[in-house]
């Protein structure tokens, strides 16, 4: 006769599966709390930074339950998209992280901000191609505009930077997109730098390239390239009012951002 299998300790089975089921009951519990937590922040937001409709809002970092304890959220992610800013932009992109939020979590969770205190606000605004586009079409039609950061070496034509870096305030950018001069359309590449200058966002175009150089008065073409895509753009404010110290180029967009420390949650 063979000896009979041994039996599985049920109890051990058991306690597995409870750990999971209240593991899994504590996680559920905590990303519940995560959610209205942020609704109230959004609610809050919504009005703070004058938007049409609630911001998407994250708290990030896990377990969010003993960032709640302590009363310290270590970051905090605002965006909003499709923003407007007067009759110039349209399609603005805010964003806001807020690292180390100090406030209870009764008092988030009543969505009372009056006490609470941020450690540090990045925030930042978002200028599309679409809107650039749309700026520039004052001037001369354009479609499909695009922008990209200008990664030419400097031999070929490429920014030439101090240390090998732009100063935060200067990017540089590559404008590339089809217009119609002379009755023909022309595929057009334009490399300059964009500069932050008082708050307002400079663009200025010093090299020109387009595909049909057999066009009748090209240097009058490209003067007319140019004067359209110098724009100078005013973004609007900062979320929290912060001041704007740095311009970024990326595919898409031109970023401008700034930093401030040790503000209230409710400062305007």
């Amino acid at each position: 006769m063979t000896a009979p299998e041994p039996r599985r300790p049920r109890r051990g089975r058991k306690l597995v599966i409870t750990a999971l089921v209240l593991g899994g009951l504590l996680v559920a519990a905590d990303f519940g709390l995560a959610a209205a937590g942020e609704y109230q922040v959004a609610q809050r937001m919504r009005d703070k930074l004058q938007l049409s409709e609630d911001p998407a809002v994250r708290i990030n970092g896990f377990p969010f339950i003993t960032q709640a304890l302590g009363g310290d959220y270590r970051d905090i992610e605002i965006t909003a998209n499709g923003v407007p800013v007067r009759d110039q932009l349209r399609d603005l992109e805010i964003k806001a992280n807020l690292y180390h939020t100090r406030i209870g979590l009764s008092e988030l969770l009543a969505g009372d901000t009056s006490n609470a205190r941020i450690d540090q606000v990045k925030g930042s605004v978002k200028i599309k191609a679409n809107d650039l586009n749309r700026l520039v079409n004052q001037v001369t039609p354009f479609t499909d505009m695009a922008i990209e950061p200008d990664t030419r070496p400097v031999e070929q034509g490429g920014p030439e930077t101090q240390g090998g870096q732009q100063p935060p305030t200067a990017a540089a950018v590559k404008l590339s997109g089809t217009t119609s001069l002379a009755g023909r359309k022309i595929r057009i590449s334009a490399y300059g730098t964009v500069t932050l200058s008082g708050g307002m966002v400079e663009i200025g175009v010093n090299d020109v390239e387009i595909d049909d150089t057999s066009l009748a008065g090209l240097n009058e073409v490209l003067g007319a390239v140019r004067s359209a895509l110098n724009v100078k753009i005013d973004p609007g404010s900062l979320p929290f009012t912060v001041t704007p110290t740095a311009v970024r180029v990326e595919s898409g967009a031109l970023t401008v951002e700034g930093t401030l420390e040790n503000i209230p949650l409710d400062q305007r």
